[in-house]
């Protein structure tokens, strides 16, 4: 009998290699067949897909319970529903193919295109729920897909995959619209990750794994992991609170990575909250069942030396609470769902503030608002940067307060974080079984994963012209004797003039102040007639300190275009005294998007202007030209 042949490490790598090439050869092959697909043929393969795994959900859950040994087999068959029913509401009536949107006004057309194969790579932890998300959202964006599940749970994984997959395909998807690696294997996962086939990777696991994604040189939807706080403020309904929080730490095990890791109180309620959080099958453990807790989920007691490298037991990930404990080396009543441990700080001397995935929760006092905030603050820091935050308060401020703070993403207000988290149960954050870090946690996405994650969407651009404008005075005053006008324009009590000697001695100004002085109330007037042709910033400059002296609720200018360009830059620094000359006169493509937006006027003074010229019209353009005779310069002044 011949010697069984040892496979060497090259072989096997080159075998993996050779597997996955041919899983997105075929994939590419799909993907042109996709290409062909219509809108409505998108959505009945969907719908069908949907529904058989909809008809599985409860046998995929049995099948991913049996097979990892972790989680509650009805909270797993909840989570298929959740993909099968809230994914695919969602995105019914979002269009995918082709044409998605057309705007005449703009011109603009939205073309949806796949993005091409996707790696799809799912966790142990939601492996039948994930497989489905993943090949529905696929499938609604015409993306063939190739997973690489995580080896605890390739057959139930496979399973589901499989029932998606075949339905697609009895509805009219192409073959090998979603396929699965047959053989796990690290070499198998880097190898889809890095193949040059693949579009993008679609990945949900451990920082290892994501960080794997990000390093492939090509666009990866990874995200990272979660250490979710729930700080429960003194103005919150403690009786919802602590169902909210024990419902969800406790829902398949605390597998949600947007499960609770810590519960943060405040001292005024800490003692009342602590015994309706009893009254929900939470075990408080002592002292010394602290230190043995530790020890088996960390390795490590708190405030230890080696407590900065501690190492989560991946055993505990999905177990019960009573498991736990017994493995742990005490005992817990029967029934028991969370098992609670009191922490004096958040960090590395605390192991237990870290992420657990397992019905096990830090609890903390805080002793004020300020002390809450910052202890989550700490939390989402340590090791769940960007993930998820949850506040329990009627302080509507205080929740805003709160979202300021911490890094995360998502804020779940008044709601248990693993059902606010994934969305669309509590909250009308999109549903999705993967949920973006954004920048604080190392991620491209920083929102819930959804189909139109999977999409090349194309714009083409008509030619259009630019809207044209024309700003006018809102009221025009014309004919013979129209200064008339003065006498009766309402609340004039102080008024600058603003002219040239021309007007002066030509007996203008004259003229202007009879009409004032026929007014039945007592005008006080300041005159202003030292503008010269081109006026000179300078000149601007001295009348509106005189403005700002006099404090005017009336400015009169009068003359030909000089006094007008004059007088209305003085009006302008006089309201909005912060305003810098340079940006002024700033050069600009486009007056409607210029980078300087000039202030409303009208809040101080109304503007009267009075032509002696038919020359420039400054009397009735938003326009202006100041000199800056010092350096030689001549600026066109615009507003819009």
């Amino acid at each position: 009998m011949a010697d069984k042949k040892t496979v060497t490490p090259e072989e096997k790598k080159l075998a993996a290699e050779k597997h996955v090439d041919d899983l997105v050869q075929k994939g590419l092959v799909a993907l042109e067949e996709m290409r062909k697909l219509d809108q409505e043929q998108v959505d009945y393969i969907v719908a069908k897909a949907s529904v058989a795994a909809l008809d599985a959900h409860g046998e995929l859950a049995l099948h991913a319970f049996e097979e990892t040994g972790r989680g509650v087999f009805e909270d797993k068959a909840t989570k298929n529903l959740f993909a099968c029913e809230h994914v695919v509401n969602n995105m019914r009536h979002t269009k995918t193919v082709g044409v998605i949107e057309e705007d005449d006004v703009t011109g603009l057309t939205l073309i949806a295109e796949p993005v091409g194969v996707v790696c799809g790579i799912t966790p142990t932890t939601n492996p039948t729920s994930t497989a489905i998300f993943k090949s529905l959202i696929s499938l609604k964006t015409r993306n063939p897909i190739v997973f690489a599940f995580h080896p605890s749970a390739q057959e139930s994984s496979a399973h589901a995959a499989r029932i998606v997959r075949d339905a697609a395909i009895a509805a009219g998807a192409p073959e090998n619209c979603v396929q699965w690696i047959t053989q796990p294997s690290m070499e198998a996962t880097s190898a889809l990750m890095n193949h040059e086939g693949i579009a993008t990777i679609l990945a949900t696991g451990g920082n290892a794994m994501v960080k794997a994604a990000y390093s492939c040189g090509k666009p990866a939807l990874g995200v990272g992991a979660g250490n979710v706080p729930a700080y429960v403020e003194k103005s919150a309904n403690i009786r919802q609170a602590a169902h909210d929080i024990v419902m969800s730490k406790s829902f398949d095990n605390g597998m949600v990575c947007a499960s609770e890791q810590a519960v943060i109180i405040d001292k005024e309620i800490y003692d009342e909250f602590v015994e309706e959080f009893k009254s929900y099958h939470t075990y408080f453990v002592n002292k010394k069942e602290k230190a043995l807790l530790e020890e088996f989920c960390f390795g490590v007691k708190a405030n230890s030396k080696n407590c900065a490298g501690a190492k989560l037991n991946a055993d505990i990930v999905g177990k019960p609470a009573t498991w736990i404990a017994e493995q742990a080396g005490f005992t817990v009543p029967e029934g028991t769902n969370i098992l609670a441990a009191e922490c004096k700080e958040v960090g590395e001397k605390e192991p237990l503030t870290r992420e657990k995935l397992s019905p096990v929760i830090a609890v903390l006092k805080s002793e004020s608002r300020e002390d809450g905030i910052n202890k989550a603050r700490q939390m989402v820091e340590f090791n769940g940067l960007g993930h998820s935050a949850a506040i329990h308060t009627a302080d509507e401020e205080l929740t805003k307060e709160f979202g300021k703070a911490v890094k995360a993403i998502r804020v779940i207000c008044n709601s248990p974080s693993t059902f606010g988290g994934i969305g669309d149960v509590y909250n009308a954050f999109l549903p999705s079984l993967t949920l973006g870090c954004g920048s604080y946690g190392r991620n491209s996405v920083g929102d819930n994963v959804s189909a139109i994650n999977l999409l090349n969407i194309k714009k083409v651009g008509r030619r259009r012209n630019n809207m044209q404008w024309m700003k006018l005075p809102s009221k025009t005053y014309f004919e013979r004797d129209s200064i008339q006008y003065l006498q009766k324009c309402r609340d004039v009590e102080r008024v600058m003039i603003v002219t040239d000697h021309a007007m002066v001695e030509l007996g203008f100004l004259d003229r202007i102040i009879e009409q004032l002085d026929l007014r039945r109330n007592k005008v006080v007037y300041q005159i202003f007639a030292d503008v010269e042709p081109d006026p000179d910033i300078t000149t601007v400059e001295r009348g509106t300190e005189i403005m700002r002296s006099f404090k005017p609720d009336t400015i009169i200018a009068l003359g030909g275009g000089s006094p007008m360009d004059a007088a209305k830059v003085m009006w302008l620094f006089y309201e909005q005294p912060e305003v810098d000359f340079r940006d002024l006169v700033q050069k600009f493509m486009d007056i409607r998007k210029r980078a300087f937006k000039f202030p409303l006027l009208g809040k101080k003074t109304k503007f009267i202007a009075i032509p002696t010229t038919s020359g420039t019209g400054s009397e009735v353009t938003p326009f202006a030209v100041i000199s800056d005779k010092a350096n030689n310069r001549k600026y066109p002044i615009a507003d819009y």
